[in-house]
């Protein structure tokens, strides 16, 4: 409890790890809320049924609140009605001059405050993918002003978790997304930095995960633990082995 874990992905696709946090503390009976700015709720709601998860009946039970930001910006953009009326929209700020991101802020602090009759073990904020608010036109210093609040709400206040995807490319000329990602990694109390291979595709190894475990945020003098696995994607499972040691190559 209390943690904020970052997902980053260069080189490959990293969702498979948010459809596992997804499913996980849906299982475990935590209050989610989810900002799917990358994919439709159709998407996201195919792949946990094959993880034995269903997000319409974890909606319908006040488990899950689902931000799905792609119908939300639609919405916003042609003038269809707010979702609540007199309340702003989550992602008013593309429509704004000066965009901030109070009102989605504000969206998952509502979604996440326990009502009298809830008794879910914990709170939890799911992110997919904080890059794109910057392609909506969210300056780096909104993002994570926006994460800074969440992560001092949800993880110190309330003792949740915050999960949060966010894509990377170390050899592309996007500052602000570079600066954002630097800025994420030094406040994660856990990375998990999946990236494609060097050597191109394999059909046996589809990636490497590097698990790092930020035990420098205690102020106890210790080096952060990283330990490196590569990964195979099944149809409703991850397989994880060292470096070298597929089943193809044993």
């Amino acid at each position: 409890q209390g943690k904020f874990t970052l997902l980053r992905d260069s080189r490959t696709d990293g969702s498979f790890l948010v459809h596992h946090f997804l499913s996980f503390y849906l299982r475990a009976g935590c209050k989610v809320c989810f900002v799917a700015l990358l994919q439709s709720f159709s998407h996201y709601s195919i792949v946990a049924q094959k993880l034995g998860v269903s997000l319409t009946a974890a909606k319908e039970q006040g488990q899950l609140v689902f931000l799905e930001g792609l119908k939300s910006c639609l919405d916003l953009l042609f003038g269809e009605k707010e979702e609540q009326p007199g309340q702003p929209h989550p992602l008013q700020f593309v429509s704004e001059s000066t965009p901030n991101l109070k009102a989605l802020f504000d969206f998952v602090l509502a979604s996440l405050t326990p009502a009298g009759a809830d008794s879910w073990q914990g709170p939890v904020l799911l992110v997919d993918d904080l890059s794109v608010l910057l392609s909506l036109g969210a300056t780096p210093v909104a993002v994570m002003d926006f994460m800074h609040y969440c992560r001092a709400t949800i993880c110190c206040q309330m003792k949740g978790n915050v999960v949060v995807l966010v894509h990377s490319n170390l050899e592309s000329e996007d500052e602000e997304k570079e600066l954002v990602v630097t800025s994420l990694c030094h406040h994660s109390d856990l990375i998990l930095w999946v990236e494609g291979l060097l050597t191109g595709f394999c059909k046996d190894v589809h990636g490497q995960i590097k698990i790092i475990r930020r035990v420098s945020l205690e102020l106890t003098g210790e080096q952060d633990q990283v330990k490196i696995y590569q990964y195979k994607i099944q149809d409703k499972n991850v397989t994880f082995f060292a470096p070298g040691l597929s089943a193809a190559v044993l």
